[in-house]
C-alpha cells in the first residue's frame, strides 16, 4: 500500500482518530502536513560507547547483554521499579532503573542482547557508581536492530499534546515507508539539476530518517543536502510570490507626478521645520524619482526612532497635493494617528493644506462630515487608523498613501488602502514606514516586494539618551532623581506592563498611579494613560501632558509609538524584564526628542533570567536600533520578532531567515529571475500549474497562477 500526499492523517498507522484530533489543532490534516512537521534536532544512536568510557551527565548508546533483572515494589508508585544490570562486550557493568517497569520482568531474561540509549547519572544511594534512568531500550534478535529508536540517526520531534516524540517517530516511519514514488517535484528540473539538489521525495524521507553516514553536526545545523533543498524550496516559492506581486504592481497605472518644478521645490522648503539631514535628502530623492514614474511606487522607509520619517512622508504627501491629488497616512493606533494629525497640521500650516483626521472613536456627526470632505476632495491629506480602509471611505483622487508601522498591519490591509485609488483608474504611490529596524534577511522576507530606503542619521540637536539599569530596592533614589528633573522644568513618563492588578504579581498602572499621586509625588500633577480610555479621554490626557499641565504621565505601552513631547526627559520603566527588547527601544524613543539630556531608567528584579539580563544590558549599552534589532532577533528568533507575525504564517516549516541567509539570497535571485525573464515564461507557467492548491494558498500564488 502507498500513501498519497492528500491521505487523511488518521489513516496512517500509529495515528488514528484521537491523535488525528491533536494533530488537527496544529494544522496537520493530511500526510503532506505530517511530512512538514520536521524534527528540531537529531541524535546519533548508531555508534556504541563502552561502559568504561561513559561519564555522568552525558547521553550514550550502549550495546550489552542482560546479567540480571528484578522488579521491586515501591511505596510511592503503583507499579514496581525494575532494576536491570547489563554488561557490554569488554566486561563493563551498568545498572539501569525503570520506573513503572514491572512489565519488563517477563520480557528480559539473562543473556538477552539489548541496545540502551539514555542519560547517565550518578547513583544517589551509591555515589561511586553510575546508572541509567528509564533509557530507551531495544531488544535484539539474531540480527541487527530494525528500529526507529536505536541503530540509526534518530529524529527528535516536539511533542503535540500527549502525542510524544517517540510515538510521532513511529507514525512518521510507518508513513514514509509507504510514500508513493510519484511525489511531484515543485522546483523546475533545470534549476534542481543546476543546484545539485536531491528529489523532493528523497529530501522528505532523508530529513526525517537520514542515512547512517550523514553528519550529525550538519543535521543539527540544517546543512544537509535534504534540508538545504527544502529550505531553498520554501524561500523560492515565497520569493516567487513577492516577485510576481512586484511585477504585477509595476504594470499598474499610477499618476506620474511633476516633481522638479520650482513651485513644488518651494512648497517642500516652506514646510521644513529644520534643516534636513543628508539621509533625509537622499531618501527624499529616491522617493521623488519613484513619484515621477507612471508605475506605482512601492517603497519601504526604515528609520530608527526619531530619525525624521514623518517629515519625509509629509514631503511626499506635499508632492502629491501639489499635483492635485489626495494623500493618506494610515497608523496602527488612534494615539499615533492623532499625533501624526497634530504634527501634520503644524508642519503643513505654511502651505495652507487641509488635513483631515479619521478614526473609529470619532462622533457620528464628526465622522460623517469628515467622510464628505474626503469624498469631495476638500480634505487633501487624510490621516487615520484602520478606519481609512472601511467601505464608506471614498477618496476623490488618492495619489499617495503612507502606512506607518506596517508590520502591525496585514498585507491585505495595505492592498485595501491601495484599492481606494483603483476605482479612479490608477494605483497610488505607496510608502511604508517602520521604526523597527529590520536586518536585510528579514527585510527580504517580509518586504521583498518593496524597494528599501534607510534613514540612518538623527536630526541635529538630539542629545543621546543615557540608559541606566537598577532594581526595585533602589526605587526611592530613582524617584528622587525624577523629582529633581521635574523641579528643573522637565517632564517624565513612568511605564507599567499591565493596567490593573493581576495574578502575575506585577505592579499595575492604575494602582501605582493612585499610590504615586498620594505617597511619592503629592505636590505634582500626574496623568494616567492606558488602552481602555476612550479617544476623548486619551486626547485630554495627552493634551494636558503636552502643555506641561501634567508633569508625570503614568502609562502602559500605549505610549510605545506616536507620543512626541520634547520637554519629557525621563522615563522610568518598572518590571522592565517583562518587556521585549524592541518594545523597550520604542518606549525609550519617547524621550530624547529635545536638546536636553534624557535618561531612561530600567527597573528590574534583583534576580532575573539570563535572557532578561541580556535584553536589559543591550539597552544600557546601545541606542542604535539596528544593533538592538539584531540582538532581539538572536534572543527571540524571527517567529516572535513581529509579535503576531509568526514565521509559520509565511509558509515556512524548516526555513529560518536568520539562520539561512545564503539560501534566502540564492532563492530570491532565482525566483526573481524566473518571474522577470520572458524566456522562462513556460517554466513559470508549468510550475504554477502543478503547484497543489494548498501550496498556492500558503505562498499566496493562487491569485497569480
Amino acid at each position: 500500500m502507498t500513501l498519497s500526499l492528500s491521505t487523511e492523517v488518521r489513516m496512517i498507522k500509529g495515528v488514528g482518530p484521537q491523535r488525528a484530533e491533536l494533530l488537527a489543532k496544529r494544522g496537520i490534516h493530511t500526510f503532506e502536513d505530517l511530512l512538514a512537521y520536521l524534527p528540531f534536532r537529531y541524535e546519533d544512536r548508531i555508534h556504541f560507547s563502552n561502559i568504561k568510557d561513559i561519564l555522568p551527565g552525558g547521553t550514550f548508546t550502549i550495546r550489552a547483554r542482560v546479567m540480571s533483572g528484578q522488579a521491586i515494589p515501591h511505596k510511592h508508585h503503583y507499579n514496581a521499579i525494575y532494576h536491570l544490570l547489563v554488561q557490554d562486550a569488554v566486561g563493563g557493568l551498568l545498572p539501569c532503573k525503570f520506573f513503572h517497569g514491572g512489565y519488563l520482568e517477563d520480557r528480559l531474561k539473562a543473556g538477552q542482547q539489548l541496545i540502551l540509549h539514555g542519560k547517565v547519572e550518578i547513583d544517589k544511594l551509591r555515589p561511586a557508581r553510575l546508572e541509567m534512568i528509564n533509557p530507551q531500550l531495544e531488544m535484539l534478535g539474531n540480527g541487527e536492530p530494525d528500529s526507529t529508536e536505536v541503530g540509526r540517526i534518530v529524529p527528535i520531534y516536539e511533542a503535540i499534546g500527549s502525542f510524544g516524540s517517540r510515538a510521532i517517530r513511529r507514525a512518521m516511519y510507518a508513513a514514509v515507508q509507504m510514500l508513493e514514488a510519484g511525489v511531484p517535484d515543485i522546483l523546475p528540473e533545470a534549476l534542481r539539476a543546476r543546484l545539485n539538489f536531491p528529489s523532493r521525495r528523497e529530501a522528505q524521507i532523508h530529513v526525517h530518517f537520514p542515512p547512517p553516514n550523514e553528519s550529525i553536526e550538519a543535521l543539527n545545523t540544517f546543512r544537509t543536502p535534504a534540508q538545504q533543498r527544502l529550505i531553498f524550496e520554501e524561500f523560492f516559492l515565497y520569493q516567487l510570490s513577492l516577485a510576481l506581486d512586484r511585477k504585477a504592481t509595476r504594470k499598474g497605472n499610477a499618476i506620474a507626478f511633476r516633481v522638479r518644478e520650482e513651485k513644488i521645490r518651494e512648497a517642500l522648503k516652506r514646510i521644513l521645520p529644520f534643516k534636513p539631514t543628508a539621509a533625509q535628502k537622499r531618501v527624499l530623492a529616491e522617493i521623488a524619482a519613484d513619484l515621477e514614474k507612471p508605475a506605482p511606487m512601492n517603497r519601504l522607509l526604515q528609520g530608527d526612532v526619531g530619525s525624521g520619517k514623518t517629515i519625509v512622508a509629509l514631503q511626499a504627501a506635499v508632492i502629491a497635493m501639489e499635483n492635485a491629488c489626495q494623500a493618506a497616512l494610515m497608523a496602527p493606533t488612534e494615539i499615533l494617528a492623532v499625533q501624526h494629525y497634530l504634527s501634520a497640521r503644524r508642519i503643513l500650516a505654511p502651505g495652507g493644506y487641509k488635513v483631515e483626521l479619521l478614526i473609529s472613536g470619532m462622533k457620528f456627526a464628526e465622522k460623517s462630515a469628515a467622510l464628505e470632505r474626503i469624498r469631495t476632495g476638500e480634505a487633501q491629506l487624510v490621516i487615520g487608523t484602520h478606519a481609512l480602509i472601511e467601505d464608506q471611505v471614498q477618496f476623490a483622487r488618492l495619489g499617495f498613501a503612507a502606512i506607518d508601522e506596517q508590520h502591525r498591519f496585514g498585507v491585505m490591509q495595505r492592498k485595501r488602502l491601495m484599492d481606494k485609488a483603483a476605482s479612479h483608474g490608477h494605483a497610488p504611490h505607496v510608502l511604508v514606514l517602520t521604526a523597527t529596524p529590520i536586518p536585510r534577511t528579514l527585510s527580504l522576507t517580509l518586504y521583498g516586494d518593496l524597494d528599501v530606503s534607510v534613514l540612518d542619521e538623527l536630526p541635529p540637536g538630539r542629545t543621546p539618551i543615557q540608559t541606566h539599569l537598577t532594581s526595585e530596592p533602589h526605587l526611592p533614589g530613582t524617584w528622587e532623581s525624577l523629582r529633581r528633573e521635574i523641579n528643573a522644568g522637565h517632564q517624565a513618563y513612568i511605564v507599567y506592563p499591565v493596567i490593573e492588578e493581576s495574578k502575575l504579581e506585577l505592579k499595575a498602572a492604575m494602582e501605582e498611579f493612585k499610590r504615586l499621586s498620594k505617597e511619592v509625588f503629592p505636590k505634582l500633577k500626574l496623568g494616567l494613560l492606558h488602552g481602555r480610555l476612550s479617544s476623548e479621554e486619551k486626547d485630554a490626557v495627552m493634551e494636558s501632558f503636552r502643555k506641561n499641565e501634567t508633569q508625570i504621565l503614568v502609562a502602559t505601552t500605549v505610549i510605545e509609538v506616536g507620543v512626541d513631547v520634547p520637554n519629557a526627559t525621563v522615563m522610568v520603566i518598572e518590571h522592565a524584564e517583562r518587556f521585549g527588547l524592541a518594545q523597550l527601544h520604542q518606549l525609550r524613543g519617547r524621550i530624547g526628542r529635545g536638546a536636553a539630556k534624557s535618561h531612561c531608567i530600567l527597573v528590574g528584579p534583583v534576580r532575573m533570567t539570563e535572557e532578561a539580563q541580556a535584553r536589559l544590558q543591550a539597552m544600557v549599552e546601545t541606542t542604535d536600533g539596528f544593533k538592538i534589532a539584531e540582538i532581539d532577533l538572536q534572543l527571540r528568533g524571527p517567529g516572535e520578532f513581529f509579535g503576531t507575525r509568526q514565521s509559520g504564517d509565511l509558509g515556512f516549516h524548516i526555513a529560518n531567515p536568520l539562520r539561512d541567509k545564503e539560501p534566502l539570497e540564492l532563492a530570491r535571485k532565482e525566483a526573481f529571475s524566473l518571474a522577470e525573464d520572458a524566456n522562462q515564461s513556460a517554466a513559470l507557467e508549468g510550475l504554477l500549474r502543478q503547484l497543489p492548491k494548498e501550496w498556492q494558498r500558503r505562498y499566496q500564488l493562487a491569485r497569480i497562477g
